[in-house]
């Protein structure tokens, strides 16, 4: 009976301190974690990334015919009215008066209706990317922001290379931005090593130079397998090769016509992600527990835990090989 008596106090738990009247090497106050908020941002992962992407830009000119002269740049003109004649049909049309040069001696006209013509050319680009997803089971979901520097190259005919000159195009470099959803799910692991496939989902804007009046745009997909590294908890870098299909169509003021710019491009992205951890770090400079751990009443997690490192919070990993036998001392007879 005196057992029974004692055994529910011998397991009693506090809310917090003060409401324990007998010493504490024999009562314990249940640990209190984190709040609310702090487990809500626990779940998001924040991800920072660059890398380097390569386009291919194409179009085709159905509805034109292209005009070369000997002694100007390569210029266009519709089918159905040839007074309608532009250049600069890349991020802008301008029209322009061709005359009777169609009919000068060493011009060269060829037309769409007998040939397939068109444009292409490369670009590569420098992206800048920042992303945030939420993690449930092997599913993710998030969204981000890229801004990436693009230089495009000239552009060359895709025919009759022979007849017709190729054309710089008067944006040569530009800014552009994504905005995006993103979906995805983890498909393999090994060890610290996951296999996640993703794509990204959203819109695009093109920099200064382009006739937004005149450009229509859609959505882009963005197609990716992502090889992650677990460093830690909380921290891990990835690389991201990755395949993008977009476009947007050019109206020709007056022409009747447009013209559809595709550029899909290569990327790979370099970077890291990272979470906010649960608990925080605790307050003792002093206090060298590699394990999650209480003081008072209140759950911190170790001091001694690195974000780059991996570590079992339970136990703690920070020394799997003790100083003695790394680097040069493992040479030593006596390394103390």
């Amino acid at each position: 009976m005196l057992l029974i008596g004692i055994a529910p106090s011998a397991f009693a738990q506090y809310e917090n301190e003060s409401d324990a009247t007998i010493p504490l090497d024999k009562f314990y106050i249940k640990r209190q974690g984190s709040g609310g908020l702090r487990r809500i941002l626990t779940k998001l992962h924040w991800g920072l990334s660059t890398g380097y992407g390569h386009s291919t830009l194409k179009h085709k000119l159905d509805g034109f015919s292209i005009l070369q002269n000997p002694d100007s740049a390569v210029r266009i003109f519709s089918n159905a009215d040839p007074s309608k004649a532009y250049a600069n049909w890349f991020n802008n049309a301008v029209p322009v008066d061709v005359g009777n040069s169609a009919s000068a001696p060493g011009s060269t006209v060829i037309s769409s209706q007998t040939s397939k013509i068109g444009f292409k050319s490369k670009a590569f680009s420098i992206p800048f990317k920042a992303t945030v997803h939420y993690e449930f089971n092997r599913y993710r979901i998030g969204g981000g922001y890229s801004i990436e520097y693009m230089r495009i190259g000239p552009f060359a005919p895709i025919s009759h290379g022979d007849k017709i000159h190729g054309f710089a195009p008067q944006v040569s470099s530009l800014w552009m931005k994504h905005y995006f959803g993103m979906l995805g799910g983890m498909v393999y692991r090994y060890e610290q090593y996951d296999l996640v496939v993703d794509a990204n989902i959203g819109g695009y804007k093109l920099g200064g130079g382009f006739n937004n009046g005149l450009i229509k745009k859609g959505i882009y997909f963005n197609l990716g397998v992502t090889a992650e590294r677990e460093m830690s908890e909380y921290f891990r870098v990835f690389v991201r090769p990755s395949y993008e299909i977009k476009s947007y169509t050019l109206n020709m003021p007056d022409a009747g016509h447009s013209i559809k710019h595709r550029f899909n491009a290569y990327y790979i992205n370099i970077g890291a992600t990272y979470r906010i951890p649960e608990l925080r770090r605790c307050f003792l400079k002093d206090c060298h527990a590699q394990l999650n751990h209480a003081h008072g009443n209140k759950e911190y997690r170790s001091r001694r835990h690195p974000i780059y490192k991996k570590q079992n919070p339970h136990y703690g990993e920070n020394y799997p090989v003790i100083l003695k036998y790394k680097g040069k001392n493992k040479k030593k007879l006596n390394p103390y």
